[in-house]
């Protein structure tokens, strides 16, 4: 499984599909994305880790580098996103950060 993460509108899904070699359809079947969105409402991040990993690949938009919620909720599902991209990035091949559109490999190689 590939990991990518970076900033909102880094271009994580256009370099999904190049690594994958897909289009925007096929994307959609072999990759989740706004995997953060999914730790909000998951009780258990290892089962959703093991979940999304049977994926080719997973994009999450990284959080918790701007400014602190002061809601109690927001800021407990940003501590459960950088948990599951933690987990993520333990199981996955290949660690992408993506950041203006430029992947740069944290773990494993690029397909």
């Amino acid at each position: 499984m590939i990991f990518l993460f970076g900033p909102l509108w880094s271009g994580k899904r256009a370099v999904a599909m190049e690594l994958l070699r897909c289009d925007e359809a096929a994307l959609a079947a072999r990759c989740v994305c706004d995997a953060q969105e999914l730790a909000r409402e998951n009780a258990d991040l290892e089962e959703l880790t093991d979940r999304l990993s049977t994926f080719d690949a997973v994009i999450a938009t990284e959080v918790g580098g701007g400014v602190v919620p002061l809601d109690r909720a927001e800021r407990e599902a940003r501590e459960r996103a950088g948990r599951l991209s933690c987990l993520l990035a333990a199981r996955a091949d290949t660690v992408v950060r993506v950041f203006c559109g430029i992947p740069i490999v944290l773990k494993g190689e690029l397909p």
